[in-house]
């Protein structure tokens, strides 16, 4: 579960999401949804329930990140160019930031996380 040192240790502006993974096992499940949504509610948390297995929200969960993370430094409430802040900006050239065409289906017969 959290650990306290996480949010003492952290920048303030750190982003968290807690992923109930094995979405797919319901019949299996040992913590509901309201109580996962309440806990991540009650820690400041975003929340999404996942499966590895077929995939369902994993990429999501990442892009939730993204978006929280563009939309603080948009807002001014991160500043990658300030050290210290948490964030900062990388080398895009150095990235392939999507798959070519055909690597996506093969990605998808592997494991999903």
């Amino acid at each position: 579960i959290l650990s306290p040192d996480a949010r003492t240790l952290a920048s303030p502006n750190i982003v968290i999401i807690l992923c109930g993974n094995k979405k797919d096992l319901d019949a299996d499940r040992e913590v509901t949804f309201l109580e996962a949504s309440r806990f991540a509610q009650e820690n400041e948390l975003m929340f999404l329930e996942t499966s590895a297995l077929t995939g369902e929200n994993v990429e999501e969960a990442f892009l939730k990140c993204a978006r929280t993370i563009l939309s603080k430094i948009e807002s001014g409430e991160l500043d990658p160019e300030r050290m210290g802040s948490g964030i900062q900006y990388g080398d895009a050239s150095l990235r392939q930031l999507r798959q070519p065409r055909g690597s996506a289906a093969q990605a998808r017969q592997q494991c999903n996380c």
